[in-house]
């Protein structure tokens, strides 16, 4: 649901062209990604790497460089299938798994030149809770595909033993429970590794700053291009850490662009559902209308199976559906290999046919069996899509304080953050908290507000539903975040799958927008896509 925010939205054709000088109702530019500039801040003033690894390292004593070394074929870039084939063989435990990639993250994230500050915290109990899945291991009761396998989580979402901060200071002691998808991640079996950096309170918060920098987790780098390339954001440390193959898979949040953005920036493949296929409970919160959480992983099938494990109805969540869907409902026909392009239609936008990666992916696409139909972009604007974000968040960041948040926080308000943050600007926000004061600034009667959100669903809906009617598409092809803010307003699922990567070694995502709950068909359009094109590489510094 989350912050996913990441509004990092290189927008389509409305804020693409919105004069730089000229601000208008649409203009999104102080919450879309910036060009890349020197940072102010790299390095986290507020972790200790000692501190985070008290819990873990006495038992991290018996894992070697050696076994590190032994494992690495059978671990990095691997899929879940394959993973599982690797344990029911037994070259390794759970515990041996999880232990790699702690080895890893304690190798590569922080305190060296290839360091990349996408890990804020590390669960003390991950190696016992590894254990407990080996002894389980031998049960013959059927498990989930997610059984075992260590994941990261984004730091908006509320999980127990390690504080949920939103990368800010002010909620370092957010001690919590777990939030609804936490908690379905655990019934289902899955391993919480631990929590991943963001930008800072979803990237909605200072309006002027570098995509992926929080005062609790510093500045994420991107590791295709370390301090060259944008890492994307909100959720840049979950891009970042699967990218650099700390994690099995990881969840991220979105509103408009924050999964799509980090997982196009860092080649790996980022959901955003359908808003209401997924719990947004216990999740540091943006807007709740357009929040969602979201898989990121390496891979299509292992995406298809996060999501099966993230899925389930939340009574609680007022836009949760409770549809008839079960687990292996999202994943099955790829597993079985029962996915095909032929006779599907996919619009692909001719403002955009300039990108040679772009063109090339069509061609694959085509020469899977789709049929391609160029589109012109719809004539619509997003009016008030920031005032929308405003208003939902002066009422959502307190119902999150007073429901889901540490009883002992001082805080109830936008407003006591500000406060709180002014006690210490330097360290808690050395670029400004800009948006921040937007918020406690906006006003709307009901009624605006209904209009609004009410004009914005239709816009968005208008963008793709028109050429998708006149064409009789499947779907419509964008490029990494190009298109996130429409189906943001438009609760539209959008799925992005590397493409390849710029001459300058910066890679690109092609992104799968869809009509509602059609996740299942866009994942399958994906793998297709992937599989025959095979453009993921691991970054080469990580290997």
């Amino acid at each position: 649901m989350k912050k996913i925010i990441l509004l990092m939205i290189l927008f389509s054709s409305a804020a693409c062209h919105t004069q730089k000088n000229v601000k208008s109702e649409s203009d999104i530019s102080d919450i879309s990604e910036k060009e890349f500039r020197e940072f102010k801040v790299l390095d986290s003033k507020n972790i200790e790497n000692q501190v985070v690894w008290n819990a873990v390292s006495k038992q991290m004593e018996d894992f070697t460089e050696a076994e590190y070394e032994r494992l690495k074929p059978y671990i990095l870039e691997k899929n879940i299938l394959e993973l599982h084939k690797s344990r029911v063989q037994g070259v390794f435990t759970y515990e041996k798994l999880v232990k790699f990639y702690l080895y890893r993250i304690k190798k590569y994230d922080r305190d060296n030149n290839l360091s990349l500050n996408s890990i804020i915290s590390i669960n003390p109990n991950v190696i016992a809770e590894a254990k407990l899945r080996d002894r389980d291991f031998f049960n013959k009761k059927l498990k989930p595909l997610i059984f075992g396998m260590p994941i990261l989580l984004k730091d908006n979402i509320n999980t127990e033993n390690m504080p949920t901060t939103a990368g800010a200071i002010a909620l370092k002691n957010n001690n919590t429970g777990d939030a609804f998808i936490t908690k379905r991640l655990k019934e289902e079996g899955a391993i919480i590794l631990g929590k991943a950096n963001l930008s800072e309170w979803a990237y909605f918060f200072c309006g002027d700053c570098p995509s992926g920098y929080s005062a609790i987790g510093g500045q994420t780098l991107n590791p295709y291009g370390r301090k060259i390339f944008d890492t994307g954001g909100s959720s840049s440390g979950s891009g970042v850490s699967i990218a650099a193959n700390f994690a099995v898979a990881a969840v991220g949040t979105e509103t408009a662009g924050s999964i799509l953005s980090p997982a196009s920036q860092n080649s790996v493949v980022g959901l955003k559902p359908t808003i209401g296929l997924l719990s947004r409970s216990g999740i540091v919160p943006i807007s709740s209308t357009l929040d969602t959480p979201g898989p990121m992983t390496k891979n299509v099938i292992d995406n298809a199976i996060l999501l099966a494990a993230l899925y389930g109805y939340d009574k609680t969540d007022a836009k949760s559906q409770a549809l008839k869907y079960y687990g292996k409902h999202f994943y099955t026909d790829i597993k079985q290999g029962k996915v095909s392009l032929k006779g599907k239609r996919f619009g692909a936008v001719k403002r955009l046919l300039t990108d040679t990666l772009y063109v090339e992916a069509i061609k694959v696409l085509k020469q899977q069996g789709a049929t391609i139909i160029e589109i012109e972009e719809e004539n619509v604007s997003l009016p008030k899509f920031i005032n929308l974000l405003n208003l939902d968040m002066q009422k959502d960041l307190p119902a999150y304080f007073k429901n889901h948040g540490a009883k002992r926080l001082s805080l109830s308000s936008v407003q006591d953050v500000i406060d709180f943050n002014k006690k210490d600007s330097v360290n808690t926000m050395p670029y400004g908290q800009k948006l921040f004061y937007g918020i406690v600034n906006d006003k709307a009667n009901k009624q605006e507000f209904i209009d609004m959100k009410n004009v914005l669903h239709e816009n968005g809906k208008t963008f793709f539903n028109n050429p998708m009617q006149k064409h009789n598409l499947d779907g419509v092809l964008s490029i990494n975040n190009y298109h996130a803010a429409y189906a943001a307003v438009a609760e539209y699922p959008a799925l992005t799958v590397p493409m390849g990567y710029t001459k300058k070694g910066e890679p690109k995502g092609l992104t799968f927008i869809g009509k509602p709950f059609m996740e299942k068909e866009l994942l399958g359009y994906a793998h297709v896509y992937e599989q025959a094109s095979k453009k993921r590489k691991a970054p080469k510094n990580y290997q």
